[in-house]
């Protein structure tokens, strides 16, 4: 019983870890998903610049195609700055991902064990209910030997009770 109780309070601790790891993992996925969509945009932007030095070109704007060549200049820039930044993220990702997945086995494993327990402690009380059950008939042979009540119910209860059998587990009178 000592065993079942701290086992849950062990399985709850991993369930709240888990939920921790997988709240970190989301976070870290979500911070991923803003580089790629900042990346995008920056080749967005280094196409726009292309396109406006083309533009220029034709209509021989020279601010216009300084602007275009300046605007694909620090587009190609930020992009190579965020393709380190996202390959960094993506490092962190899988390690995050590999924590989580560690943390769900943990918690299974917790879950496991916590069955077993609750398995062996159904298999003890079968196993008392069948104790008190054969002391009953024990002591019936005995009193049918002596002339004595061959079957009492209330006799039966308080065989028992003495050996403390949950309701649960107790076989019905009749």
């Amino acid at each position: 019983m000592a065993i079942a109780r701290a086992l849950r309070r062990l399985l709850r601790i991993r369930e709240i870890e888990e939920e921790q790891s997988l709240q970190a993992l989301e976070k870290t996925m979500a911070e991923l998903h803003r580089l790629r969509q900042a990346l995008a945009a920056a080749s967005a932007r280094e196409r726009r610049g292309r396109t406006l030095v083309s533009e220029s070109a034709q209509t021989g704007e020279t601010v216009s195609r300084l602007a275009g060549i300046e605007e694909s200049r620090l587009a190609a820039r930020q992009a190579v700055a965020l393709r380190s930044w996202i390959a960094e993220m993506e490092i962190e990702v899988a390690e995050r991902r590999q924590k989580f997945l560690s943390r769900r086995v943990e918690r299974r494993q917790v879950e496991t064990l916590l069955q077993e327990a609750a398995a062996r402690q159904a298999v003890e009380y079968e196993r008392h209910a069948q104790q008190a059950l054969d002391e009953w008939h024990r002591s019936r042979r005995r009193r049918r030997q002596s002339g004595g009540s061959l079957t009492d119910p209330a006799e039966a209860a308080d065989c028992l009770q003495r050996q403390s059998i949950p309701e649960t587990v107790r076989p019905q009178e009749t």
